[in-house]
C-alpha cells in the first residue's frame, strides 16, 4: 500500500518548512503572515502534482471545524410517499451548504428501542461541526440533550424550549391560518371547521392555534374535528373546512363533488401547507405553501451563526397564499 503523503513530505518537495505548507492549505494571512506569491505558487503546484488531500482529522484539530454539517432525520425520507414532502427542505439545505463551502453528512443509523435517536451507542453526532434537525416530530429527550451539551444544532420547524430555548427555523402557520380564515370571513362564511390533530407537533399545535385565534377575533363559530367525514360536516352546517392534512381536504372535495354539491358553493375546502401523504392531483385546493426550499436554506445559514456567533436564532418564514379553486362565498 502506497504511504499517505504528509506535510512534511509536500514541505520536503517544495523546498519549504512544513509550516509554510501548513499556511498555504489553511490560507492564513492573518497575523502579519507573508509568503511570497513564487512560494505559495510553488507549494501548490506540489499539492496539484501530487493529488495530496490534508488529513481532515489534522485539519480539525488546526481550526476546530471539519466542514461537515450534519442532517438528522426521525422519518425515512428516501425512498418515501413523504419524499415530495422533504425534497424542498433538502434541496435548500445541500444549495447553502455549497454556498458556504460544507459537505453533508446524512445521519441514519443510530437507533434505540426501534426508532431513531440523535443519542445512542452507535451516535455520530459529533462528527459534524453541527446539524440540522428534519422531520415533523423531534424527540424531547433529544433536543434537551443537544441544549444541556451546548452541541450546535438548528431545527427545522419551530420546536418549544427544552430546558433552554431551542434554535430553529419555521414556518409561520398562526399567521397563514388566521390570513385564510380572514378571507373566508370577507365572503360571507360564518360556520368553520378545523379537520386535523392540532396537537403532538409544534407545526400542528400552530396551526389550531391561528384558527382558534381568527374565529375567536371575527366572532365566529369555530368547531376543531381531528377527523371528519363529510356528512358529519354536512350535519354541523359547515361552510368552510380548514383540513391540516391536504389529502383530507382533498377526499372532502371529492366526497362533495360525488353528492352534487358544489365546492365552493355550498363547502368552501382549505388546505394547510403541503401534502405528507399521497393526494389526488386533480383537486386545486384554495391554501397556502409552506417556504419549504427557503426554510432549508435558512436552516443552514442559521447553523453558521450558531457555530460562528454561539447565537440561537429563531425565525419563523411566512407561507405564501395559493390561489386553488375551492374557496368561495357560501350559498345561502
Amino acid at each position: 500500500m502506497a504511504k499517505r503523503l504528509t506535510q512534511q513530505d509536500i514541505a520536503r518537495m517544495a523546498g519549504v518548512s512544513q509550516a509554510t505548507v501548513s499556511l498555504v492549505l489553511n490560507n492564513r494571512t492573518d497575523g502579519g503572515v507573508r509568503i511570497a506569491p513564487e512560494t505559495r505558487a510553488r507549494v501548490l503546484e506540489v499539492i496539484r502534482r501530487t493529488g495530496y488531500v490534508a488529513n481532515p482529522i489534522a485539519r480539525r484539530l488546526h481550526d476546530q471545524r471539519n466542514r461537515i454539517l450534519g442532517v438528522f432525520t426521525y422519518e425515512a425520507v428516501f425512498p418515501s410517499t413523504r419524499a415530495d414532502f422533504y425534497q424542498p427542505f433538502l434541496e435548500g439545505i445541500e444549495e447553502q451548504a455549497e454556498e458556504v463551502g460544507c459537505d453533508l453528512l446524512l445521519f441514519t443509523s443510530a437507533k434505540a428501542g426501534g426508532k431513531r435517536r440523535i443519542f445512542s451507542d452507535d451516535s455520530r453526532i459529533r462528527l459534524a461541526d453541527g446539524c440540522v434537525l428534519l422531520g415533523r416530530s423531534v424527540d424531547r429527550d433529544d433536543l434537551a440533550q443537544l441544549v444541556s451539551e451546548g452541541i450546535p444544532f438548528v431545527s427545522i420547524g419551530r420546536r418549544d424550549d427544552a430546558g433552554g430555548p431551542v434554535p430553529h427555523v419555521g414556518a409561520d402557520y398562526v399567521s397563514a391560518v388566521r390570513d385564510l380564515v380572514d378571507r373566508a370571513v370577507a365572503l360571507g362564511h360564518r360556520e368553520f371547521a378545523y379537520v386535523g390533530a392540532g396537537k403532538g407537533a409544534e407545526s400542528s399545535a400552530d396551526r389550531l392555534r391561528g384558527f382558534k385565534q381568527a374565529v375567536a377575533a371575527h366572532g365566529v363559530r369555530g368547531t376543531h374535528l381531528p377527523f371528519a367525514g363529510l356528512e358529519r360536516l354536512r350535519d354541523a352546517g359547515i361552510t368552510a373546512v380548514l383540513s391540516e392534512e391536504v389529502s383530507d381536504g382533498a377526499a372532502i372535495v371529492l366526497a362533495a363533488r360525488e353528492r352534487g354539491l358544489s365546492v365552493p358553493g355550498d363547502l368552501s375546502v382549505l388546505m394547510l401547507g403541503a401534502a405528507t401523504r399521497p393526494a389526488p392531483d386533480d383537486v386545486a385546493l384554495t391554501g397556502f405553501r409552506i417556504p419549504r426550499r427557503e426554510m432549508g436554506r435558512r436552516a443552514v445559514q442559521a447553523l453558521t451563526e450558531v457555530l460562528e456567533r454561539g447565537t440561537t436564532p429563531r425565525e419563523l418564514l411566512a407561507c405564501e397564499f395559493v390561489e386553488g379553486t375551492t374557496l368561495g362565498a357560501p350559498r345561502r
